[in-house]
């Protein structure tokens, strides 16, 4: 599938079949490789001269915001599927694949009335789109949320023994709790373990001989427990701080332990549910702006061609998609079918800096621009 079309029109002298002839028999002779289809635009109501031309210095802006709402979808499609394992599908508008809608593409008479004003047109596919965005938001923001939690307590979970959860590596029966004695943790750096195992037992004046008992390390920290008189427990947070170890706070409560269990098992689920969901809402939300961008690329050829071609209008629209080798070669090709005295005056024109109407930064004798899927 090709990932950049022109969508380009041209004036009509005589019959447009004759010019879609010629137009083929070029493309065919001289770049073989280069796509090409009409692009069928129906009789839009043309309007004043002055809404005409208020419209198209809105045109430009309108198509990069709806642009860019197609691309935004297409992204979030990318990372779901990435984080979700899913093999890439091909995008699809009502069943369609995105290139053959473009490439075939049929104006939607029912949504978009033809007899209405083309501003109205614009408005409704703006006011679609932006709906879509917004909920985009709000959907992207639920995720997002939950995935947040998750991280963060994987990250208590897989942190250094400095921040992470101590719950799944300690045992009852590591504790010793009574009326008179208490167990502490400690977080000792690896580098002072030998410090930590000669000084402990003179941190505080009451602490059982040969209690420390190491349970766990990981790269940076070995988790120590020491058992002291609960008396003399702040006197040996003290201390121990003043030496460079870590005292965690920590209590054993079963209860405690299987509510975060469950907590992690919903947010997990929660997380699983609403990637599937978004992910379906991506897809046809997905299909909804690339139709309401295409029929906005079909207003936007027709005003603008209405504007360089004059009234009635008489125009033929195509979509093609040339190879980045061939561009320059077709471009030649859609000149000569252009009246020689307006392809002159538009390289002209270009050599000193004139925009295309509606924005365009690249100004030719025909109406031309370009459509980039991804």
């Amino acid at each position: 599938m090709a990932s950049r079309y022109w969508v380009a029109s041209f004036p009509v002298q005589n019959f447009a079949s004759s010019l879609w002839s010629r137009l083929q028999e070029s493309i065919s002779k001289h770049s073989f490789d280069t796509s090409l289809y009409r692009f069928n635009i129906p009789n839009l109501r043309v309007g004043t001269l002055d809404s005409l031309l208020a419209l198209s210095d809105d045109l430009y802006k309108s198509n990069a915001f709806v642009e860019g709402v197609s691309h935004k979808i297409r992204r979030q499609i990318e990372e779901l599927e990435r984080v979700s394992g899913v093999v890439s599908s091909s995008l699809t508008v009502d069943g369609v694949p995105v290139d053959s809608y473009l490439t075939r593409f049929v104006w939607d008479e029912a949504k978009y009335p033809t007899m209405s004003p083309l501003k109205e047109i614009v408005d409704a596919i703006h006011v679609q789109v932006s709906r879509i965005e917004d909920d985009l938001k709000v959907r992207v923001a639920e995720y997002n949320n939950v995935r947040s939690q998750l991280n963060a307590i994987n990250r208590k979970q897989g942190g250094s023994l400095a921040v992470r959860d101590l719950s799944n590596l300690v045992k009852p029966q590591d504790i010793v709790t009574s009326e008179h004695l208490e167990t502490l943790l400690a977080i000792v750096p690896k580098y002072s373990e030998r410090d930590w195992l000669s000084s402990y037992e003179t941190l505080a004046t009451y602490v059982v001989p040969r209690s420390s008992k190491k349970l766990y390390e990981d790269n940076e920290y070995a988790l120590h427990t020491v058992t002291l008189f609960r008396r003399d427990a702040d006197n040996f947070r003290n201390k121990a701080r003043e030496r460079g170890f870590q005292i965690r706070e920590f209590e054993h409560n079963p209860e405690t332990q299987d509510n975060r269990k469950q907590e992690l098992e919903k947010l997990m689920q929660d997380q699983e549910t609403l990637r599937s969901s978004l992910l379906q809402w991506c897809y046809a939300s997905y299909g909804e702006v690339f139709s309401s961008w295409m029929h906005f690329c079909a207003v936007r050829l027709f005003a603008e061609s209405i504007l360089r071609y004059g009234l009635p209008p008489s125009f033929l629209s195509v979509v093609l998609s040339p190879s980045v080798k061939s561009e320059k070669k077709v471009r030649s090709i859609l000149e000569e079918l252009c009246d020689s005295r307006n392809s002159t005056f538009w390289k002209y024109e270009e050599e000193g800096g004139m925009a295309g109407l509606g924005g365009d930064a690249d100004a030719h004798p025909y109406v031309c621009f370009t459509i980039n899927l991804v």
